[in-house]
């Protein structure tokens, strides 16, 4: 098979890998706004080019006999490529643009689980100009979260009392949104997990659950990022959830799966990404992504058992009831190191450097970085990741902070994922929530 993948992020060198590991004799091929250094070592060809061209992508597929495409990030999506390859008879790995709106459109998502009455949908309010804004935010005070309603690389939601300290900002910031749209919806406490799912329309297959922290520095605090780490627990739970928070997820996936293909008649082929709060009262939805998250993506390729050419293949003929998905019963943990300045005013053009790092010990998945003279250079995002996979959540996270204390040059990194302290806390912060609830986190 010849693949184009789409994409040359972290995720999308995750991907490479993956597909490569493959028994099947395969070649990857690479779109991508960069040359990722990763990537280009795995693939047959390689080209520099941005994401939104769809006929430049279109055009290179077809000069290199592309069999499937792999689409990373969402951007493509949102634009239709899907669409553009299926109509050609290509096979594609990810859902059409209407499909896609369940990530693309914050208001067409809550409306949808709305329509079908799909449990966990938090109360909201959607706009497209300012007529009701501030009665909506005077209803909802100090309890709200503002969501602009299309793309925003993880950057568009505002919090009350983290980033939004009085009602004058929260009415400026609706303002700057309200020729693209927006969500007033209820502020959640709780703690954040993630269930990612393959779907080839009449099957879903669950991954193991996963948490990712978006905030820039220790302690969750900070700018949102597009992620700055994410672990996994061996059992595929997470150490402050039980097995109802998880079979949630797995309803409401398919269920939101279902509710798509109703409302557009076709199936839905790809990755379906729930992001949920586990919440005093009930489990509620974050969001929804229609793509693998980056870095969820690191986690759960690395713990994939199942050769992933062989899942490609059978989401692409609605055959996924017979293909057994299986990963290994392992805890992960990945940490990205960043430029300093990340994300508001990276400092651009630091040289890195990993030659100190065993292989064996901890994966590394290039970012945005670029190769001069041998060495990496930092660019504007999160530069690199480093993984790890053993028994316990505890002794992947040694793992991995002992390869980061070895490279050399510029740069953060959130110490604190994923270590014993961390989780404390968030199990302590759900036996607080549930401290009316006898046994809750009995697992």
């Amino acid at each position: 098979m010849r693949i184009l993948i789409l994409g040359s992020g972290g995720r999308e060198h995750a991907l490479a890998q993956s597909i490569k590991r493959s028994d099947s004799e395969t070649s990857v091929f690479c779109l991508g706004p960069t040359i990722n250094p990763g990537i280009r070592s795995l693939a047959a060809g390689y080209w520099r080019n941005p994401l939104t061209h769809l006929k430049d992508i279109e055009t290179y597929a077809q000069e290199n006999h592309i069999d499937m495409v792999v689409v990373g990030p969402e951007q493509p999506l949102q634009l239709g490529v899907a669409d553009v390859f299926s109509n050609r008879g290509i096979n594609v790995f990810g859902p059409t643009k209407n499909h896609a709106r369940i990530e693309t459109s914050k208001g067409f998502a809550r409306s949808l689980l709305a329509k079908y009455a799909i449990k966990g949908n938090p109360n909201f309010h959607y706009f497209n100009n300012m007529k009701g804004v501030i009665k909506a935010l005077e209803h909802y005070g100090e309890n709200c979260v503002i969501k602009a309603d299309g793309l925003c690389g993880g950057k568009g939601v505002l919090v009350w009392g983290e980033h939004i300290k009085n009602i004058d900002q929260a009415i400026g910031y609706c303002k700057r949104l309200q020729r693209q749209g927006f969500v007033i919806e209820e502020k959640l406490e709780g703690e954040e997990f993630s269930l990612l799912s393959f779907s080839d329309g009449d099957t879903l297959q669950h991954m193991p659950m996963v948490q990712d922290h978006k905030r820039a520095y220790a302690g969750d605090t900070g700018p949102n990022t597009g992620g700055m780490g994410t672990y996994s627990d061996s059992d595929h739970l997470l150490p402050f959830l039980c097995p109802h928070h998880r079979s949630f997820a797995e309803r409401t996936n398919e269920a939101v799966v279902e509710a798509l293909q109703k409302t557009h008649n076709a199936p839905y082929k790809g990755i379906i990404y729930g992001s949920f709060m586990a919440t005093k009262d009930a489990v509620k939805i974050i969001e929804y992504n229609a793509r693998f998250g980056d870095p969820e993506a690191l986690n759960l390729l690395r713990l994939l058992q199942t050769d992933m050419i062989d899942i490609l293949q059978a989401i692409s003929s609605q055959t996924l009831h017979r293909v057994s998905i299986k990963f290994k019963k392992c805890a992960s943990v990945c940490k990205y190191i960043v430029p300093l300045g990340y994300p508001q005013k990276p400092i651009m053009g630091s040289k890195l450097d990993i030659g100190s790092i065993s292989p064996s010990s901890v994966d590394i998945f290039l970012g945005s970085v670029e190769k001069k003279d041998r060495s990496l250079i930092t660019m504007g995002s999160r530069s690199l990741a480093v993984l790890a996979i053993d028994k316990t959540i505890e002794q992947a996270e040694t793992k991995v902070e002992s390869a980061i204390s070895q490279i050399k040059g510029s740069f953060f990194h959130r110490s604190d994922i994923a270590t014993k302290n961390l989780i404390k806390k968030r199990i302590a912060h759900m036996k607080r929530l549930y401290a009316t609830k006898e046994n809750t986190l009995d697992r």
